[in-house]
């Protein structure tokens, strides 16, 4: 049979529900796919789609590092580190995968044309790569790297034969997806769903699956009624006011695990006037009040956590003092519950010079982050108690994006993953200064900086030792903390929920793959 048909043949199978074979998963997840190119956008929807298609030189399962493409490797000395390729790997298209595919996937990774969430961050400290023999690969780094195993990890691989002549705009159209994952891609809708079927020459274990239908529902609520539906076999991102009611159900399982992402409201540190703060006039303020620190506190003490983890989550979430979550490295435990106190908010607002406060206008994803907007809403009323007037403006996350990396917001919200299970991983992305050239502060929206977050990083990448390396990081949490550099609201739970046969286990950080979904005996 021609592709092109088998194809068409497959979705269409796919699309009418699955009935043609009893091995097709349907799923029906929250987060948008900007691209379906594997290193374009470092965005939660782009690296899950990707998981099916494409693989990593090594795996991670949240906190440890495991063979991938690579199936050992060795330090050489404290700038070199060799990884041992596995030679039994092929593309999707017969061709046999070797070293020179990786020496192309990173140096592609630190540009490609469009990227908005760059992986330069992860390329930041690697000088060269070279290609020992066909099996056999070199990275040499300009300082030494403790942190180069999650730093490559996030970084999918891409031939160079098909890739070296490919634009985003190809993998979209399914002329480049040709990866070494467990799923050949079969067709792509923007905005709806990726159809992936097995690939029966997949070197590791045999998928599960014979298809897969990857089918993107933004709205919670939808995606809970698609599941009790039987529309889809698997949903993630359960909306907490859907969980009771999802236990509930005999056809239904949810599965419930401590998560990695942080709600995280980040201010703009831009200076002089801002068109989203002014004053109660509603002139716009000559400089940003949000830089200083006496603010941003106000802002913080006025919000009380604990009634949006009982009231707007219902218990499905942690309440957060730092982006790490608890029993994870880089934790600082001696940071205490950042308290409600809307007392001390309105005095150090005096102190600041706004004693009767100032207007601001908050921006907020409302198709990204499960309750979000929601959570939003109830700090724009905490921060109106202390004489914050907020406007609460909820964007599509294709507009929000955009803002947000041009740091055209006063406040910002994202939801950060840590996704490489340690405290560099948002040092590197979100907290240190924005630097471009280095691939530094990619998703650092309100560009904050500090040189001792800067300096921090530094040191936390260079050392080896790991109790030294946790302590450095730890610290770094109190700087953030102390500087008011962040605002962080709430750790996540990665909630699934399954049709009563299947079971969900989680990968990494709050990704969704077929993978991850199994039968039950």
């Amino acid at each position: 049979m021609k592709p092109l048909v088998r194809s068409l043949l497959a979705s269409a199978l796919i699309l009418a529900g699955g009935s043609a074979s009893a091995e097709a998963l349907r799923i029906g997840y929250a987060d948008p796919v900007s691209s379906l190119d594997p290193q374009l956008n470092n965005y939660a929807g782009d690296r899950s789609v990707a998981l099916h298609a494409f693989e990593s030189l090594v795996n991670r399962h949240d906190d440890k590092t495991l063979p991938g493409l690579a199936k050992s490797w060795k330090v050489l000395d404290d700038k070199t580190w060799e990884f041992s390729l596995r030679d039994d790997v092929k593309w999707q298209d017969g061709k046999p995968l070797t070293a020179d595919d990786f020496v192309f996937s990173f140096e592609r990774a630190r540009a490609v044309p469009g990227s908005v969430a760059s992986y330069a961050g992860a390329m930041r400290t690697v000088e060269s790569i070279q290609a020992k023999d066909a099996h056999t690969l070199i990275i040499k780094t300009r300082s030494p790297n403790a942190n180069l195993l999650p730093d490559v990890d996030s970084i999918y691989i891409v031939s160079r034969h098909v890739g070296a002549g490919a634009a985003s705009a190809d993998y979209n159209s399914g002329k480049a997806m040709v990866g070494t994952g467990p799923y050949r891609f079969v067709s792509f809708v923007p905005g709806d769903r990726t159809i992936f079927e097995r690939n029966n020459e997949y070197w590791g274990e045999k998928p599960l699956w014979d298809s897969v239908d990857y089918r993107y529902i933004a709205n919670a609520a939808s995606r809970t009624a698609a599941l009790l539906a039987g529309d889809v076999d698997v949903i993630d991102k359960v909306s907490p006011t859907d969980v009771a009611r999802l236990r509930q159900s005999p056809n239904v399982k949810v599965y419930a695990y401590s998560g990695l992402r942080a709600l995280i409201v980040q201010p703009s540190f831009r200076e002089g006037p801002n068109e989203f703060i002014r004053d109660n006039a509603g002139k716009p303020l000559e400089q940003n009040p949000l830089r200083d620190v006496k603010v941003r506190k106000a802002l913080s003490l006025a919000i009380n956590r604990q009634a949006i983890v009982e009231r707007i989550m219902q218990g499905t979430v942690t309440e957060a003092n730092q982006w790490m979550p608890a029993n994870t490295f880089g934790y600082n435990a001696d940071l205490k519950n950042i308290p409600y106190d809307p007392k001390q908010a309105k005095e150090l607002l005096k102190e600041a010079g706004f004693p009767d406060g100032f207007q601001l206008t908050v921006h907020v994803p409302g198709d990204r982050y499960p309750q979000a907007p929601e959570t939003m809403q109830a700090v724009a009323q905490f921060w109106s108690r202390i004489g914050v007037k907020v406007q609460l403006e909820v964007l599509p996350w294709a507009v929000y994006a955009g803002k947000a990396n041009k740091n055209e917001l006063a406040i910002s919200v994202i939801g950060w993953g840590n996704g490489t299970g340690e405290a560099a991983y948002a040092l590197t992305n979100i907290l240190t200064t924005v630097d471009s050239t280095k691939g530094l502060g990619a998703s650092n929206w309100g560009h904050y900086s500090n040189p001792l977050v800067d300096q921090a990083l530094t040191k936390a990448t260079a050392e080896f030792d790991e109790a030294k390396r946790r302590t450095i990081l730890e610290e770094s949490a109190k700087v953030v903390t102390d500087d008011v550099g962040i605002i962080p609201l709430f750790h996540y739970q990665n909630i699934w929920a399954a049709r009563k046969d299947l079971k969900v286990e989680p990968l990494v950080s709050d990704r969704t793959a077929a993978s991850m979904v199994t039968k039950l005996p």
